[in-house]
């Protein structure tokens, strides 16, 4: 079994840092300005996490590829984590909405193009019931609110190392098998063992215990969990989970923002699940702020019962710009022409080819690593086995690794996810932009073990 030589690695990242700074001085330049209006230099302070030793500013993107100020071209496998699963501009979505911008973007009214939205969203997800927001976040926090309304309980249950964006309640992980805050839980407003409980994917024992008391309004889950890597759920968890729910009137919703990699109805109607809800943000609207929650007419019934229509403005859901002209325009033809049965097909293609170049290297190089594929999502693994729970995969994370890994790819014309060894194919991907991963793959894991 191969071993990195981590002198190896560790000259190998110096070098790669240097020739990323050689040949990219105007992301350099631009960088420095930055620093005396931006906090360190980033409109996010995430963006400091890149791998470079300054993050590359873009100049423009089309399609599978993007280009940055210095005029350098890159393959773009990590698609602003999923906002581009579209691929940039894609000429399905841009002219519908250029032309929504040129006659107004938002009225608090709605337009005909939330109509056929919803009627999609029932086609391809078969919930009855559809709402808007303008982030994934906003659509768990607003599902999270309505399952504690009706169902009167104000606990909640979530995977460990979940990510439901930015909703207090889920920045929470297992620490010696205790509730505690995500490392880096910035200014939790309450102790989150007060609000949530947390068990294992793929743990059904836990799961069980955990809901027994009937205190648990909602379980908010992902299908697959993707934000700490990709663990796939054991054969027959999601029914387990789905009976654990009836049985305890605990609701279920699941959160597609990243699942949807799995087709055009997400996780969700590729393996047959029945949530009493379901979330999802980011590529809904070909990367216009866009995102949407959908219910049962179960639970329909109970917001209806449980729900005053005159305090709706100030019950803590929507927004005033929930539901604008814009997005859902976005959004009508975003699942109308791009992102279709077709497209999808395309893309998990390009995924199996990923995933087959990365497991030949894995083959010839003889390490202990493992690539793993959701959809038209893939990820390389530090470890031979893939990890069934959060806290092994938290465990396998090996962040000089990644990050000349990452590097390497850069500078050779691909960006991946950050923080993550993984790979989203867009509609636009093609068969030649998969194999020069391969290559670049294969290069610079043999200069770590030559």
């Amino acid at each position: 079994m191969t071993v990195i030589d981590r002198a190896k690695l560790k000259s190998a990242l110096a070098e790669e840092q240097r020739r990323f700074a050689a040949v990219r001085p105007r992301s350099k330049a631009l960088s420095e300005r930055a620093k005396a209006s931006l906090f360190q230099g980033v409109p996010m302070n995430w963006m400091v996490r890149w791998a470079g030793a300054f993050p590359l500013f873009v100049d423009r993107g089309a399609g599978a590829r993007f280009w940055d100020v210095d005029g350098h071209e890159y393959v773009d496998f990590c698609l602003g984590d999923t906002g581009s699963m579209t691929g940039h501009a894609p000429e399905g979505s841009i002219e519908a909405i250029v032309e929504r911008l040129k006659h107004g973007t938002t009225f608090m009214l709605p337009t005909e193009d939330a109509i056929w939205v919803g009627e999609e969203l029932q086609r391809r997800f078969g919930l009855r019931f559809w709402q808007f927001a303008l982030t994934a976040t906003d659509a768990n926090r607003f599902s999270i609110r309505l399952a504690r309304q009706i169902t009167g309980r104000k606990k909640i249950l979530v995977h460990n190392w979940c990510y439901h964006g930015t909703v207090d309640e889920t920045f929470v992980t297992l620490q010696n098998g205790r509730v505690g805050p995500r490392p880096g839980n910035m200014g939790p407003p309450v102790d989150p063992a007060i609000t949530t409980k947390v068990v294992e994917i793929n743990d059904l024992p836990a799961l069980e215990a955990a809901l027994a008391p009937g205190d648990v309004a909602c379980v908010l889950i992902e299908p697959a969990l993707t934000n700490i890597g990709i663990v796939l759920p054991d054969p027959g968890y999601h029914q387990a989970v789905r009976e654990f729910t009836k049985r305890t009137g605990t609701l279920l919703i699941i959160d597609e923002t990243h699942t949807i990699c799995a087709g055009p109805g997400g996780y969700t109607r590729a393996h047959g699940l029945k949530p009493d809800m379901l979330t999802l943000g980011k590529t809904i609207a070909s990367g216009v702020p866009g995102a949407v929650y959908g219910f049962t007419e179960e639970v329909a019934e109970l917001i209806r019962r449980n729900t005053d229509l005159d305090t709706s403005d100030t019950g803590g859901i929507g927004g005033t710009l929930a539901g604008n002209a814009l997005s859902l325009a976005g959004m009508r033809a975003t699942m109308e022409n791009v992102l279709t049965e077709d497209a999808f097909a395309r893309m998990i293609a390009c995924a199996e080819r990923f995933e087959a170049g990365v497991a030949g290297v894995i083959t010839e190089t003889k390490l202990p690593w493992h690539v793993k594929r959701l959809g038209a999502r893939v990820e390389y693994w530090f470890r031979a086995v893939p990890p069934r729970n959060g806290a092994e995969a938290a465990a396998a994370l090996d962040v000089e690794l990644e990050q000349y890994l990452h590097l390497a790819a850069l500078n050779r014309g691909i960006l991946m996810t950050p923080f993550h060894n993984m790979a989203l194919m867009s509609p636009q991907a093609t068969p030649e932009d998969v194999d020069r991963h391969t290559d670049a793959f294969h290069d610079s894991v043999a200069a770590l073990i030559g």
